[in-house]
């Protein structure tokens, strides 16, 4: 199910981050009494009485000339237009109406998108005095709230929620989901091009060219495939234009709707700290990922070449040391037969199970060949285990208290699920319960 996108706008200073910090529970944006200092769009995934969604913050509407509605400023809101299926137009209350507040209010009514007023700091009493001016800029029933005291809050996520849907579980979908993510220019959308034997996606030698997540449909063998061509995520300092920005969030979407997730890295380059952000977002949302090195045909190679690129990506992206590492051409379709395989074998791992005897056979060798670990004269001991889920594998063991199971335990024993199953390409999640706990 597609999770709607809430976008949080306004005025530099006015409260969006922390705003954003208080609804997401988190502390994801920089919060500081300077205007300017959320550069970038920041997102996280949010939820209300069951109902999901991807907030974004955005940096404050901040106008040279306060006369003039200028074109940044309006590619920024037509961008949130585009993208979100509620704006929070969120203004200060201590500093009442301004004249950005005014632009932007009149740009906004011209929409179709539902936008809800805010008001904050409405915890002082000079914006209890300057409460009624806010009805000049034309929207109903404007929302009073303290995003630093958490005031209102619920009655403004009560609006914001208010016509999305329940969730109930992800749409059934037989195809194989699978996003091309990477930095711009590494050869994504020619990867797909060449799969499918066609130019669905527009390519070229400008870093950047797809902007839009864009879906196209293969079977192979009597596989369904669904391919989402993302746009390049760059560094932060090149994030200049307004729509590079909102690339971002799409490329997020279209992660967050995937099974499997290829990386793909330019060879001439290797990997890049921008390559250990962006597939550390897919590592969090535990999706099946391979690691897709393109652009092999133009190295020079000899016989150390794979081995030592595959031990650079194995330092530098420790976190993922679960995923295949593919080297491919887009160019001259060098092993894309072998990256499709991998993908079939990556995703039935994604979606294995393993019977409740079997797994625990397993767990059993591991204690007696490793005893968990004790302090102070206690030890901790591991009862029994069971798959609760799959995409991704999902254990859970009962023990007698989960305060004695260090992180090095856990992993030892991830690391014996997998010498028996394999798991390739796939995360696995292992928790823990004490005995006679729901």
């Amino acid at each position: 199910m597609k999770k709607p996108i809430v976008s949080i706008i306004g005025t530099p200073n006015v409260g969006k981050s922390t705003l954003f910090n208080k609804i997401t529970g988190k502390k994801i944006s920089i919060t500081e009494d300077k205007p300017g200092v959320t550069r970038d769009r920041i997102y996280s995934e949010a939820s209300w009485l069951n109902r999901p969604f991807l907030l974004v913050d955005t940096g404050g509407l901040d106008l040279k000339d306060d006369d003039i509605f200028t074109i940044n400023i309006k590619e920024q809101v037509d961008l949130a237009l585009d993208m979100s299926d509620v704006i929070i137009f969120l203004t200060d209350g201590v500093r009442g109406v301004s004249p950005t507040d005014r632009e932007a209010a009149n740009y906004l009514r011209k929409s179709n998108k539902k936008i809800i007023l805010a008001i904050n700091k409405f915890d002082s009493k000079a914006a209890k005095e300057n409460y009624y001016d806010f009805f000049e800029l034309g929207f109903d029933n404007p929302i009073i709230i303290s995003s630093e005291q958490g005031t209102g809050i619920g009655d403004l996520l009560d609006e914001v929620i208010k016509d999305f849907p329940i969730q109930m579980g992800e749409d059934f979908d037989d195809s194989i989901r699978v996003s091309f993510i990477g930095k711009p220019n590494v050869g994504k959308s020619s990867l797909i091009n060449k799969i499918i034997g066609e130019d669905r996606s527009i390519v070229t030698d400008i870093p950047g060219t797809t902007r839009d997540a864009i879906d196209s449909k293969f079977t192979r063998n009597g596989e369904e495939f669904t391919f989402v061509d993302t746009a390049g995520l760059r560094k932060k300092k090149k994030i200049d234009e307004s729509i590079e920005r909102y690339s971002v969030i799409r490329t997020l979407t279209a992660i967050e709707r995937s099974s499997v997730v290829v990386l793909v890295i330019d060879a001439a380059e290797g990997v890049s700290e921008q390559d250990a952000k962006i597939v550390g977002y897919a590592h969090d949302n535990k999706k099946a990922i391979i690691v897709a090195v393109n652009k092999w045909d133009l190295l020079t190679k000899d016989n150390s070449t794979m081995k030592n690129f595959e031990s650079d990506i194995r330092k530098r992206l420790p976190f993922i040391n679960y995923s295949p590492i593919v080297y491919v051409s887009a160019l001259t379709g060098q092993r894309i037969d072998s990256l499709l395989d991998t993908i079939s074998v990556v995703n039935n791992n994604y979606n294995h199970r393993i019977k409740t005897g079997v797994l625990n056979d397993i767990l059993n060798r591991a204690v007696l060949s490793n005893q968990p670990p004790s302090d102070k004269g206690k030890r901790g001991k591991l009862y029994y285990g069971s798959q609760v889920s799959v995409r991704p594998p999902h254990f859970s063991l009962s023990v007698n208290d989960k305060n004695l199971f260090h992180f090095s335990y856990i992993r030892y024993l991830e690391n014996q699920i997998r010498e028996y199953f394999g798991f390739e390409g796939s995360p696995i999640v292992i928790s823990l319960k004490n005995r006679g706990e729901k």
